[in-house]
């Protein structure tokens, strides 16, 4: 009689917490990024700098990257049940004061450094979504829940058009869709029931997730395929408006564009990872990134070849996200996923912050963007063969450490 337990399958549960995981997920990125699309607006009323306008929004970017360490921690601990209504209904409190600091840039950055609480949610979905579905799953319903980085889209797209029928208006819309969610999300969020709950500290948890070495190796990629849509996401607009002169509105459309692409061939990563080794599919996703960046990286004219090339680059940075995590699935115990994923997901936005301040550099040292570029396909190259070349050969860490090898008697072969 055959006594193996058939595979499981994921619940509506499940899937009534992965569509709340990103739904939530997309709002609290519009919010994160509701400065990046009026950047240049900022930067003709305040009369800005090149660095200081790439400073204004790279301030959210850090530290909604540094932010999701102990927001994943805590997750672990006390369930996104608590931390998703509560870090959405928090993160309204910036988005209303930005209404009130538009002509100071000081307090600007102040706000800015507030904001950046949007976007910790990152790290409360993945743990969340992860013990929802079963390891054969994983991959594609993280890459489904990553889709909901397109807030960075949807901040594009619409903020600056609702800014056009007044100029606080986005953020108040933004402010209640909060609001709304948040109110939602504590009667619809539901942690699994049998999840594991960690009972040391918080120090513990988070020094124990940091001494895993492969912590670190999908916190270098992740900092690269992330990394790279954040800082695309923050900078793209001001990048078009800068180089190739559109105005405002159409650079952020521009800009949308490039995020909902993002958005789209992220669950794809995901879903080859189900398929595939998902190192192999980091491998590939990079290697197109690092050769359609020495592309842009010569300037292209916008239409066809610019345009071309970063949406290509932006579907090679939305696969690689999507295979990463798929990894961090694989490879990370269960009672840690939310731990990992927080020091992972604040590499990944780190790789983000760093970007724009560069780019803003180099463009008013030298006044081209092709340094940065070609910066840009070193570090997909890197990360191409290191995912290759040690990644593929990974196997899961378990929750105690392996023990010692016996000693081979002597004279055995």
């Amino acid at each position: 009689m055959d006594t193996e337990a058939k595979p499981p399958t994921a619940s509506p549960a499940a899937y009534r917490n992965l569509v709340m995981a990103t739904l939530g997920f997309a709002l609290t990125f519009w919010a994160w990024n509701l400065i990046a699309p009026l950047a240049s607006w900022y930067g003709d009323r305040l009369s800005l700098s090149s660095f200081q306008q790439s400073l204004l929004v790279a301030v959210p970017v850090l530290v909604g990257s540094l932010g999701r360490v102990p927001v994943g921690a805590l997750t672990d601990r006390y369930g996104a049940k608590l931390m998703f209504p509560l870090v959405s209904a928090l993160t309204i409190v910036p988005v209303l004061l930005l209404t009130v600091v538009k002509d100071n840039y000081a307090l600007m950055l102040v706000v800015g450094f507030l904001l950046g609480l949007g976007g910790t949610t990152f790290a409360i979905g993945i743990p969340l979504v992860n013990s929802w579905f079963p390891p054969a799953k994983r991959g594609l319903a993280l890459g489904v829940f990553g889709m909901g980085m397109g807030g960075v889209a949807l901040s594009g797209y619409f903020t600056p058009r609702i800014a056009k029928h007044g100029e606080n208006l986005p953020f108040f819309v933004v402010a209640l869709a909060l609001a709304v969610y948040a109110v939602l999300a504590v009667f619809l969020v539901t942690d699994r029931p049998d999840r594991p709950v960690p009972t040391a500290s918080l120090g513990s948890r988070l020094g124990a997730a940091g001494r895993l070495r492969v912590t670190w190796e999908l916190s270098a990629l992740y900092a690269i395929g992330f990394g790279g849509i954040v800082a695309f996401g923050v900078y793209l607009p001001t990048y078009l408006k800068t180089w190739y002169e559109l105005d405002p509105t159409d650079a952020g459309t521009k800009a949308a564009g490039f995020a909902l692409a993002t958005v789209v061939f992220r669950p794809i990563g995901g879903w080859l990872s189900d398929r595939f080794h998902p190192a192999l599919v980091t491998a590939v996703a990079l290697a197109v990134v690092a050769l359609l960046a020495i592309v842009q990286a010569f300037d292209p004219p916008l239409n066809p070849g610019g345009t071309i090339a970063l949406l290509i680059m932006a579907a090679g940075l939305g696969t690689s996200s999507g295979s990463v995590f798929a990894l961090v699935s694989q490879v990370t115990p269960q009672a840690k996923v939310g731990s990992v994923t927080g020091i992972v997901g604040a590499m990944g936005g780190l790789g983000g912050f760093l970007p724009p301040l560069v780019m803003g550099a180099i463009y008013s040292a030298k006044g081209s963007y092709s340094i940065g570029f070609m910066l840009l396909s070193d570090l997909a190259l890197a990360g191409c063969v290191y995912a290759y070349g040690r990644m593929r050969g990974i196997r899961p860490e378990s929750e105690e450490p392996p023990a010692a090898p016996t000693p081979t008697p002597p004279g055995r072969t």
